[in-house]
C-alpha cells in the first residue's frame, strides 16, 4: 500500500483550514504572537506542502505591540469565492482575553493579502465563512449563548449574513448549535458545508487539550434546525489514554478531491519522554467516507494513525529546504518568525552579506516585548541545531547567543555575554519565571559555534571556538519545560539567534554567518 506519515506539518502548526481550488489545496493554521502571522501552505497532493508565505506579513496587518504569550492570532480559516481568497480570524488582543474578529483578502494566495476587514459585531474565536449557492455569504463563531451557560465553558455557534461589498454583518444573528456532547465544554472551530443538498457544521469540542474532538450536524436549512449525528464524536482520541502516540486529535476541516475522495485536516500532538510535548499542536491528515448521509472517519479504525494510505492523487513534491541558512538572501526565509511584530531596524542581511545581524537592543527575551531575535519552529523529537556567531560584547549586559524558548519564563539561554567578571559563556535555564546558570565559562572569544542536540527530552548543549572542534556545556538538560504541558500556554517551542543589551541603549551587534536544523 502507498501510504504516507503523519504529521503532515511537524512542528506548531495548529488549527488546519484547508480548501481546495480545482486541483490545489491551500492550508492556513493558526500563529499567536508570532510574526508574520498565518502561515500559508500549497500542495498538489495532500501531503507534500510548501510555504507560499504568510498571510499577515505587514505590520499594517497584525499589531502584535503587547501581545501576551498564547494570544495573538487564533484559529484562522481560509475560502476560496469566485477568484477571490479570503481567510479569517481571531485576534485575542490582551490577557483578559478581549478579542476581535477580521478578515482579509487576496486573488494569489502567496499574497498580497489586503488590510484586516474588522468585524466588530461578531462576538467568540474561531470564525469561519461559508459562501451558498445563492452568493449570500455568512460568518460563523462562537459564543456563550444569549440564554446563558449551563454549565462551565458552555458555549454554542452563532451564523450571520456577511455584505461582503461593504465588509459588514447584516441581518440577525442565528443560534445553530451548542454541541452534540453534552457539558463537554468549549464548542468552538465551526466550519459550515453544503454537500449534497444538505447543511454540515463540523466544531471542536472538549478543548484543545487530551479531551478534544470533532462533531458534525446537519440541516436542510442553513439557519437549522440541525440535527445530531448519533455516531457523534466523530474523531477524538481521548479514549486511547494519554501515551498512545498520537493525543488530543480535533479543530478540524474537510475537503474533496477532483476524484471524489474526502479528507480532513486536523490537530493532534506527539508526546513524548512522558505526557510532554514540545513540538506544540502539529497537522495531521485522515480520509473519511459518507456512510448514509454522515462522515465516517478512518473506515473501520476511526483515528489518525501515523502512517496511512495516501490520497488516489498524483504525488508532487517539492524541492526541499536547505537544512542550512547561510542568510545570503535579500529576504528571511520562510521558516523565520519574529516574537510579536518587529520594531525598529534591529535585524539585517545587507549591512554585513551573508550574515544575519541582530543589533542588541534593551528589550529582553524574558519579557512580553519585542525582543532582538530570529527563531524557527523546533520539528522533531529529535534534533540538531547549530549557529556561528561574531560578537564582541563591551559592557555589562550586553549578551547575544542561541535561545530554546516556550514563553518568557520558560527557556533555555546559551549566551556569551559581559558581566562584572568579565566575558564568559553561559547556560540558563529559566523556569517558572526563575533563573538557573547550569554552566559558566569565563572566556574571550571574537568568534563562538553554538550547537543544541536533543534526542528526546535529553537536550545537550555545546560550544567551539574552531569550527566542528565542539566542546560540553551542559549535557542531558531537561527538555521538559519547553513543553506547554509545563510551561502552559498553546505554543511549541521555538528556538533562534537573540540579542540583547538588557535595558541599556548599545551600538553594537551581533553577526551570524549560518543557521543549521537537521532532524536526528
Amino acid at each position: 500500500m502507498n501510504t504516507f506519515r503523519n504529521p503532515i506539518l511537524p512542528g506548531f502548526y495548529p488549527d488546519p483550514s484547508i480548501c481546495r481550488v480545482e486541483e490545489d489545496y491551500y492550508l492556513v493554521t493558526s500563529s499567536f504572537e508570532y510574526f508574520p502571522g498565518v502561515p500559508i501552505f500549497h500542495s498538489k497532493d495532500l501531503v507534500n506542502w510548501r510555504q507560499l508565505g504568510h498571510v499577515l506579513d505587514r505590520p499594517s496587518q497584525l499589531d502584535l505591540d503587547g501581545t501576551p504569550t498564547s494570544k495573538g492570532i487564533y484559529a484562522a480559516t481560509i475560502r476560496h469565492h469566485r477568484g477571490t481568497f479570503y481567510m479569517i480570524t481571531t485576534f485575542v488582543v490582551s490577557a483578559t482575553g478581549a478579542r476581535r474578529n477580521f478578515y482579509v483578502t487576496a486573488k494569489d494566495p502567496a499574497g498580497p493579502w489586503s488590510d484586516p476587514v474588522w468585524l466588530p459585531d461578531a462576538p467568540g474565536i474561531d470564525p469561519s465563512l461559508f459562501f451558498d449557492d445563492d452568493g449570500k455569504a455568512y460568518v460563523m463563531a462562537n459564543r456563550q449563548p444569549p440564554a446563558g451557560q449551563q454549565y462551565p465553558k458552555h458555549m454554542e455557534i452563532w451564523l450571520q449574513e456577511l455584505d461582503v461589498e461593504n465588509g459588514k454583518l447584516v441581518g440577525d444573528k442565528f443560534s445553530l448549535w451548542d454541541g452534540a456532547l453534552k457539558q463537554i465544554h468549549a464548542q468552538e472551530g465551526p466550519h459550515l458545508y453544503k454537500i449534497n443538498g444538505m447543511y454540515y457544521l463540523i466544531i471542536a469540542e472538549g478543548g484543545t487539550g487530551f479531551t478534544h474532538s470533532v462533531t458534525i450536524a446537519r440541516s436542510e436549512t442553513i439557519t437549522g434546525p440541525y440535527e445530531n449525528c448519533k455516531m457523534n464524536p466523530i474523531l477524538t482520541h481521548r479514549h486511547l489514554g494519554r501515551s498512545y502516540p498520537v493525543v488530543n486529535v480535533g479543530h478540524a476541516d474537510i475537503v474533496d478531491t477532483p476524484n471524489g475522495e474526502w479528507w480532513m485536516v486536523c490537530l493532534a500532538s506527539r508526546p513524548y519522554g512522558g505526557d510532554y510535548r514540545n513540538l506544540g499542536r502539529e497537522t495531521f491528515l485522515v480520509p473519511f467516507e459518507w456512510e448514509k448521509g454522515w462522515p465516517v472517519v478512518n473506515p473501520g479504525k476511526g483515528i489518525v494513525e501515523l502512517e496511512m494510505r495516501r490520497p488516489e492523487l498524483p504525488e508532487k513534491r517539492w524541492a526541499s529546504a536547505p537544512a542550512c541558512d547561510h542568510f545570503d538572501s535579500a529576504e528571511l526565509g520562510m521558516q523565520w518568525n519574529f516574537i510579536r511584530t518587529p520594531r525598529g531596524e534591529f535585524w539585517s542581511l545587507s549591512e554585513r552579506p551573508g550574515h544575519l545581524r541582530l543589533k542588541l537592543k534593551p528589550e529582553r527575551i524574558t519579557d512580553s516585548v519585542n525582543p532582538s531575535f530570529v527563531g524557527r519552529r523546533q520539528q522533531h523529537m529529535d534534533f540538531a541545531a547549530r549557529t556561528v556567531m561574531e560578537f564582541t560584547p563591551s559592557s555589562k549586559g550586553e549578551t547575544a547567543g542561541l535561545v530554546l524558548l516556550q514563553n518568557p519564563d520558560y527557556q533555555y539561554r546559551m549566551e556569551y555575554g559581559w558581566s562584572e567578571e568579565g566575558s564568559k559563556l553561559s547556560l540558563i535555564q529559566r523556569k517558572a519565571g526563575e533563573e538557573a546558570v547550569l554552566a559558566s565559562l569565563p572566556m574571550t572569544a571574537s568568534k563562538l559555534y553554538f550547537k543544541v542536540e536533543a534526542i528526546g527530552q535529553a537536550y545537550s548543549f555545546y560550544y567551539a571556538m574552531e569550527q566542528e572542534q565542539w566542546l560540553p556545556l551542559v549535557e542531558s538538560a531537561d527538555g521538559t519545560l519547553l513543553s506547554s504541558d509545563v510551561a502552559g500556554g498553546f505554543i511549541g517551542a521555538y528556538m533562534g539567534m537573540y540579542a540583547s543589551s538588557q535595558g541599556e541603549h548599545s551600538s553594537h551587534a551581533a553577526d551570524f554567518d549560518w543557521f543549521e536544523y537537521v532532524p536526528l
